[in-house]
């Protein structure tokens, strides 16, 4: 991980230079982000990029070590970074490998920082992954988790140079999306861009927290296609999936 953990916009402009990966990879996803000609779908990304709300931070191989120092110096700040902000990791570019390989390669993330984080699991989430009130959590606090990578191809939401990781703190989405009527509006906008946006049509995966037949997980890393994701774990801390297993075997 770099000295600095965590860089606004103007900052990544500041740190490194015009040819470096970084900046590389930051102009890359800046462009996106504002593009008035081909407009990205998430309209809460946009509006945080916009506002500078966002938190961004650089790991050459995004090792779980590097990614538990980033969340663990912007999480107890972030409330005061603004309603639309989320913390986004950027890896060093390399050869693209398998959709497959960077599925499996997040979710061992994401099991290995669950690990190694010191704090108890939010008391108000629960620890199984097949549940509609589960999310992922750290330093006890719920966060929505969106993976991006160079394998994927048709859905272009989704697509970066190299493997990318944003953490979105959950109570943002309360904030923002607490109004049944906002929530409407705002949901319909992003699906309505998603549309010509991803040579895919929009995943069957996508939905609203708490609904009975939601599930985060799924959210989180979305695939090339429309095809059905598995469940990868039953829960990501081996000592809570045994819990959970004996309250199952004891029923």
């Amino acid at each position: 991980m770099t000295e600095s953990l965590l860089f606004t916009s103007q900052a990544v402009a500041k740190s490194f230079a015009e040819n470096s990966w970084q900046r590389l990879v930051f102009n890359e996803f800046a462009s996106t982000l504002t593009s008035k000609s081909r407009p990205f779908p998430c309209v809460f990304g946009v509006a945080g990029f916009t506002a500078s709300h966002l938190r961004f931070g650089f790991s050459e191989a995004m090792r779980a070590e590097d990614v538990a120092q980033a969340l663990t110096a912007y999480l107890p700040e972030c409330r005061r970074y603004g309603r639309n902000t989320s913390l986004v990791l950027f890896s060093r570019p390399g050869p693209a490998a398998s959709l497959a390989s960077y599925e499996k390669r997040f979710w061992a993330l994401l099991r290995e920082l669950s690990q190694k984080d010191e704090y108890n699991w939010s008391p108000h989430i629960p620890e199984t992954l097949d549940h509609p009130l589960w999310e992922f959590c750290f330093n006890g606090e719920p966060i929505f988790v969106v993976c991006n990578t160079p394998a994927h191809v048709n859905r272009h939401s989704r697509r970066s140079s190299g493997f990318m990781l944003t953490f979105q703190p959950r109570w943002v989405f309360d904030d923002i999306l607490g109004d049944p009527q906002i929530a409407a509006n705002s949901t319909g906008k992003v699906r309505k861009r998603l549309a010509p946006y991803d040579i895919v049509p929009p995943s069957p995966a996508l939905g609203a927290y708490g609904d009975p037949d939601n599930r985060e997980w799924r959210q989180y890393f979305l695939g090339d296609d429309n095809r059905p994701a598995t469940c990868p774990f039953h829960a990501l801390r081996p000592d809570e999936a045994e819990k959970e297993v004996n309250k199952e075997n004891a029923a």
